[in-house]
């Protein structure tokens, strides 16, 4: 089985340089991977868990005429390589053509179906959409009461294209799924349907009828994608204030994915069968069960629009596992506590391994995981900004626990030492702390706006240029890289990023509010859960419950709602009178871990965290004499932080 084992292989494969005939963009790489078995299966659908064992199959033949499809109906419409195509959709065969198909013919851009209308319609225009698709009115589902608020105040759109659920129905039940389709339009908005909620100038389109008219052989446009062209925009780094857009070239995707296919090795490709449960509009979802296994002839299963979160489908896993004969999923460490849950009353010998990322993994649940399993667990790393992946546990080498693993061939990755105004000192030695720097063909562009890329890169003395991460992190003498420490604040609520500003700024907004910090709480299930924290003005009253009822009216995002808000008499302070967060998280970690243990009838022992230069968060914990230490570290291991008993 090819594949990576050691930084010996990732350095041998970096020796032989990228290939001369890499594709040149993402379509091209699908093309190729459609040549390898036209009629092989490319993508399974199935709209319920319940009907996963007959699912909607398209091989590659049919995946790649529809994608060519979609980039034409573009092209009709008049895209050219630098028009935004926007999605606002769940995960469905469609969702891939509008990706590939929209790279083809412009830019796409993704944005969460489950961001609040305000926030959707903010990001539309920082991104200059001209073109969105999105779902049409069905009953149970509330995207389009959300579009509907957001579009008309998108200045730059043009061509709205609806995707109708009704034909991902099966058999004659399809027949009534239209008409009930019909009859909700028709509720929400009369005899105009959708067609009155947007401007006249604005033309609105039936995506399948509208990709049926188009040649499926080639790309009528005669476009001659360049590497350098932009491929797509993706929104991060939270969404409030001024959205961050992460600009990505077609040889950022193209790169990202091959260096992760060499890493996998046979793990993905012909025969092999992938399931994709994480949101196509992440980049996870888009390159790891996307991209990737499409250009290596694999198979994606596609499960639900709502993948993971989809009802039964957790539930059902191991069932799908089996019937499907899944080989490889991708998730993150709030899906493998969730699967630990549920008893394996199947055969799952198929799988190879699991991918994890987008936070930290709890020691304990990877143990618990891989000992109910036998499956292997690759906890990886990576940002939106370098295009997908950036490190891995090797699949055929040691999976060290705590690690991110070793970096992707191609793409350079250190840890370095900075002073205080953020200055290159030097590169750090085995073991030692730093900010961790990628450099490689998989590094975006930049932000659109000019300004957010002040201090994102670093010139070195190698002359080349890094993107600093803001993560803090060491590479051990094998080569091994372990995360210490985010600089970045984001809180991670199951892989979710979510910005504290998006808390902070509507609290500051109410008239009793002097100071507000928003941290994330430890959560065994969750990863994180936001908590704020107030400081009254000098005289003012005000209630949490007050506060918390204040601020949800305010929240554009529902998974950034706090869990809780306190009101303390004074906020913790550095010597320049900023607000010092870590103090705060500390707090929430003590309370948090100490609950979980006294839930565990271990009372008693005496918690104090600390921050560590190596180690990261470290809990030290002094035991009662009747609580022994394996008690102790199961309740703790579930939680990503070094325990010292």
């Amino acid at each position: 089985m090819k594949g990576i084992a050691t930084q010996a292989d990732v350095l041998r494969i970096e020796d032989q340089g990228l290939p001369s005939d890499l594709p040149v963009s993402t379509y091209d790489m699908i093309r190729r991977g459609a040549a390898i078995n036209p009629r092989a299966p490319a993508l399974s659908f199935f709209l319920r868990t319940e009907d996963h064992c007959k699912p909607e199959v398209w091989t590659y033949k049919t995946l790649l005429d529809r994608i060519t499809q979609t980039a034409n109906f573009f092209y009709r419409l008049g895209a050219t390589k630098d028009t935004v195509i926007a999605f606002v959709l769940p995960n469905l065969p469609e969702t891939h053509c509008v990706i590939w198909g929209g790279q083809a013919a412009g830019i796409v851009t993704a944005i969460n179906p489950l961001l609040e209308p305000a926030a959707i319609a903010e990001l539309l225009n920082a991104a200059n959409a001209s073109i969105v698709v999105t779902l049409a009115p069905f009953p149970g589902t509330d995207l389009w009461s959300k579009m509907a608020k957001a579009l008309p105040q998108v200045s730059s759109l043009k061509h709205l294209v609806l995707i109708n659920i009704a034909n991902k129905v099966q058999g004659i039940k399809r027949v009534a799924a239209k008409v009930i389709q019909k009859r909700e339009e028709f509720s929400l908005h009369g005899i105009h349907g959708v067609h009155g909620v947007l401007s006249s100038h604005i033309c609105i389109h039936d995506f399948n009828r509208g990709i049926n008219r188009q040649p499926k052989s080639k790309l009528i446009s005669g476009r001659q994608i360049s590497s350098d062209d932009y491929s797509s925009f993706f929104c991060t780094g939270g969404t409030t204030g001024t959205p961050k857009i992460a600009m990505r070239r077609h040889r950022n995707e193209v790169a990202n994915a091959w260096s992760t296919a060499q890493f996998l090795g046979d793990g993905v490709g012909p025969g092999k069968n992938i399931f994709c449960g994480l949101p196509l509009f992440h980049v996870n979802g888009v390159l790891v069960t996307g991209l990737l296994p499409f250009s290596k002839g694999a198979h994606v299963i596609l499960g639900t629009p709502q993948g993971y979160r989809g009802e039964g489908v957790v539930k059902r896993f191991w069932e799908i596992v089996e019937h499907h004969k899944i080989n490889f999923f991708s998730g993150v460490p709030t899906l493998y506590a969730s699967l630990l849950q549920i008893p394996i009353k199947h055969r799952i010998n198929s799988l190879e391994y699991g991918l994890c990322g987008a936070a930290p993994l709890p020691v304990e649940v990877l143990r618990n995981f891989q000992e109910c399993t036998g499956l292997k667990i690759l906890e990886g790393y990576g940002l939106t900004e370098a295009t997908c992946v950036s490190s891995v546990n090797p699949p055929l080498g040691e999976r060290r626990v705590g690690s991110i693993g070793l970096r992707i061939p191609a793409q350079k990755m250190k840890a370095i030492q900075l002073d205080e105004q953020g200055n290159y000192i030097g590169d750090c030695e085995s073991g030692e702390v730093g900010v961790l720097v990628v450099s490689g063909p998989n590094i975006f562009a930049g932000y659109r706006i000019p300004e957010q890329n002040k201090g994102l890169w670093m010139d070195l003395e190698d002359g080349q240029q890094w993107l600093n991460t803001g993560d803090l992190g060491m590479q051990d003498a094998e080569g091994y890289f372990f995360l210490t420490g985010r600089k970045k604040e984001l809180i991670i609520r199951g892989g979710h990023n979510i910005d504290p500003a998006l808390i902070e700024e509507p609290l500051h907004r109410h008239p009793t509010v002097e100071l507000a910090a928003a941290v994330g709480r430890p959560d065994a299930h969750a990863g994180e859960l936001p908590v704020a924290y107030v400081q009254l003005k000098a005289g003012a009253k005000a209630t949490e419950a007050e506060l918390l009822f204040f601020l949800e009216a305010q929240m554009t995002e529902r998974a950034a709602l706090p869990k809780n808000i306190y009101i303390i008499p004074e906020m913790p302070l550095t010597a320049v009178g900023k607000i010092f967060k870590p103090a705060l998280k500390h707090l929430e970690i003590k309370q948090a871990l100490t609950q979980a243990l006294s839930a565990a009838n271990l009372t008693g022992c005496r918690l104090t965290v600390r921050d560590d230069k190596s180690r990261g968060t470290v809990i030290d914990v002094v035991l009662e004499d009747h609580v022994t230490e394996p008690e102790v570290r199961k309740v703790l291991g579930q939680f990503p932080f070094y325990v010292n008993l």
